[in-house]
């Protein structure tokens, strides 16, 4: 067995196809499938079970993932000890993060890094669905929801609030809503069901099991949009309606929701310096976010 064999066999265990697996591999499909052929009649055993949602793994290469992971992280310690970058102050790091809090929190916040940290590269991932550090799709993440498996440190980085908003002009326009009677009769912003990627997200079943959105996105910044152009009603993280002069907040001293931020981040990439000059990064924006934000402690999940 090599090396080489395994990186194909993980890249196509993180991409889920072999077109996915060829992509970040630099070769064709046709390739990724021969070599993933060979090492199965190698192993004699068959690693893949290929599904509508693309390759996923037997009972084999679910063993065998454990062992290339592991192989994965002695390798990549080696080449950054031996090169030296773990100290370095330099190089690409990647994270993920959610639209929103990327936007309008992070974003008017990178020139104080950029200024502080002139030779790290941020790569920041917006995707729906947040990359995984364990399975080295980015190298942190701020998640929604706390990972419970996986080799990986979580921090709480914070805890947010959220709450009702409406646009000055819907409100002069269909009035202030009075309580959770009227807003069952307003039309609401909220995410498309069936896209909802965390459960973090169900947000108006938690002010009320009968609310259902009339106006739906995916996305965090076209809600705030519709709401702003005086749509409707939607729920917003204050850190994003507090901001915004034209919306005024509904029912706040009655109506409000707190959630958390995780920051997620690979075991093996804790002791990086360019990793952990990000993460610090995150710690002082995010402290804004919660007076009452408590201490960061780092928590390792046992695989």
């Amino acid at each position: 067995m090599y090396w080489d064999d395994l990186r194909y066999f993980l890249a196509v265990e993180r991409g889920r196809t072999l077109s996915k697996a060829a992509a970040r591999l630099g070769v064709d499909a046709t390739t990724v499938g021969r070599r993933i052929e060979r090492l199965g009649h190698s192993l004699n055993a068959a690693l893949f079970e290929v599904g509508p949602h693309g390759h996923s793994l037997t009972a084999a290469g679910e063993k065998l993932l454990q062992h290339a992971e592991e192989v994965e992280r002695a390798i990549l310690a080696a080449n950054g000890d031996l090169r030296g970058e773990s100290g370095k102050l330099a190089g690409t790091v990647r994270i993920s993060l959610s639209e929103g809090l990327a936007t309008w929190v992070f974003a008017p916040n990178l020139p104080i890094f950029q200024a502080r940290h002139p030779g790290i590269m941020l790569e920041i991932a917006t995707t729906n669905e947040f990359l995984n550090p364990s399975k080295r799709e980015a190298d942190l993440a701020v998640m929604l929801a706390r990972p419970t498996s996986g080799a990986l440190i979580v921090q709480k980085l914070t805890d947010y609030r959220l709450g009702l908003f409406a646009s000055q002009d819907y409100l002069a326009a269909h009035g202030m809503v009075a309580d959770l009677d009227d807003l069952r009769q307003r039309v609401l912003i909220g995410y498309i069901p069936d896209l909802i990627y965390s459960d973090e997200l169900c947000y108006l079943e938690e002010v009320d099991a009968a609310l259902q959105p009339r106006l739906t996105s995916s996305s965090i910044t076209m809600q705030h949009a519709m709401t702003r152009a005086g749509l409707g009603v939607s729920v917003l993280p204050h850190f994003i309606g507090m901001s915004d002069p034209d919306l005024v907040p509904l029912m706040p001293e009655t109506i409000t929701i707190t959630r958390s931020f995780w920051i997620v981040v690979h075991a093996d990439l804790r002791r990086v310096a360019r990793v952990n000059a990000v993460i610090e990064w995150l710690r002082q924006v995010a402290s804004g976010l919660d007076a009452n934000r408590p201490t960061v402690t780092e928590t390792p999940i046992a695989r």
